[in-house]
């Protein structure tokens, strides 16, 4: 093992090994293109900036967040039910059906980030124990984790609806910490979030290391000044 190298590393899954948020604008265009012409008035930009901005009102909510991420079929089908009432149309049929388009594209468009599976692998023949600790429901990460053979990477796997809580409750990183059997002080945090990933981790001790993949630096009311910036995992 290197000598710079922590005896332990934590990661964060999506926007972090996984492209997440790439898509998403993606798939909802593609939802809006095809169910406009069933929602009078609202045409597809009209429709997609609706979507927009009944999405940034639920996801600015840290409740809701946490609420929405364990069930995100069901919170973009109220997403989408309080869009269509935007436009005097109230149609669970409808807003299911383009809950569903929405969550089963997005999980079929999500991929690696290019180099990310390899930069762990590279850690993991080094002898570095590993950690993936991801927010979400139970089903929906565990298929994306053995959908691109992450499970054999690391040494523990915490995923918040399986576990019972998640980022950024300090409980998730301190299990973490104990399988991997490493102090906070000799372990690495590398997360895209710096409120879920790297404030929480940093308090307890470990190194954060922020995984700014946009490339748009620090924001100046950054929640967190994380140790390290990387913009994709091969620099670590």
């Amino acid at each position: 093992m290197k000598k710079n190298w922590p005896k332990a590393i934590c990661f964060d899954l999506d926007d972090t090994i996984l492209s997440y948020a790439a898509v998403v604008d993606v798939c909802w265009r593609a939802v809006c293109e095809h169910f406009a012409p069933q929602v009078p008035g609202a045409g597809v930009e009209g429709l997609l900036e609706a979507v927009r901005s009944e999405s940034e009102w639920f996801w600015s909510d840290p409740e809701r967040h946490r609420r929405g991420r364990l069930d995100l079929f069901a919170a973009r089908k109220g997403t989408v039910t309080a869009v269509l009432r935007k436009f005097g149309k109230e149609d669970p049929e409808l807003a299911g059906a383009m809950a569903r388009m929405r969550t089963d594209m997005h999980e079929r468009a999500i991929v690696p980030f290019p180099g990310a599976v390899e930069a762990v692998g590279k850690f993991r023949e080094a002898g570095v124990r590993l950690a993936l600790i991801t927010n979400g429901a139970g089903d929906a990460q565990t298929r994306k984790i053995d959908r691109f053979g992450l499970r054999p990477l690391f040494d523990c796997i915490l995923i918040e609806g399986e576990f019972g809580c998640g980022k950024p409750d300090p409980r998730v990183f301190r299990q973490a910490l104990s399988a991997l059997q490493a102090s906070p002080e000799e372990t690495w945090m590398v997360g895209d979030n710096l409120a879920m990933d790297i404030a929480p981790a940093q308090a307890l001790g470990l190194l954060g290391v922020w995984h700014d993949y946009r490339k748009n630096g620090l924001p100046a009311n950054a929640p967190a000044k994380p140790n390290r910036i990387i913009h994709a995992l091969s620099e670590l």
